[in-house]
């Protein structure tokens, strides 16, 4: 539901989400391709507190992109980038996780609505999972 003007409104929703990216995306403009939806804020917007990237093969090193769109995706605006350092894959040793500067202290807002969308500079074929965590209002 919809705040009321000059009401405080709090966290009303724990929210988690995720999405899975597989082809490079080269193009930084209102509208790139091979993006994928990682959140969806509702009417009141929302904060994302948490986010990671996690490759689920060797990698070669890669740039992950975040874009948002206030329009329902007509608009794609290029915003965040963060280097995802190359490794080789291997089962007796932890995947680095790529960790985006989103916390309790700093957390991203969305606005009423806004769309949240991730992308990767090198295509991957086995994928990377994205994971937010946040809350609704």
């Amino acid at each position: 539901m919809p705040g009321t003007a000059n009401s405080i409104i709090t966290p009303q929703t724990i929210k988690s989400s995720n999405a899975v990216t597989v082809t490079a995306n080269t193009t930084y403009t209102d509208a790139p391709t091979n993006t994928a939806v990682l959140w969806t804020a509702g009417v009141n917007g929302d904060r994302i507190t948490k986010l990671t990237s996690l490759a689920r093969a060797t990698l070669t090193a890669t740039e992950l992109q975040l874009f948002r769109s206030s329009d329902g995706g007509t608009t794609k605006r290029f915003f965040g980038s963060l280097t995802y350092a190359a490794f080789t894959q291997v089962q007796n040793a932890r995947n680095p996780t790529a960790d985006w500067p989103y916390s309790e202290s700093n957390p991203l807002t969305l606005g009423p609505n806004e769309i949240l969308y991730v992308a990767q500079g090198v295509t991957l074929a086995a994928g990377i999972v994205h994971v937010a965590e946040g809350c609704a209002f």
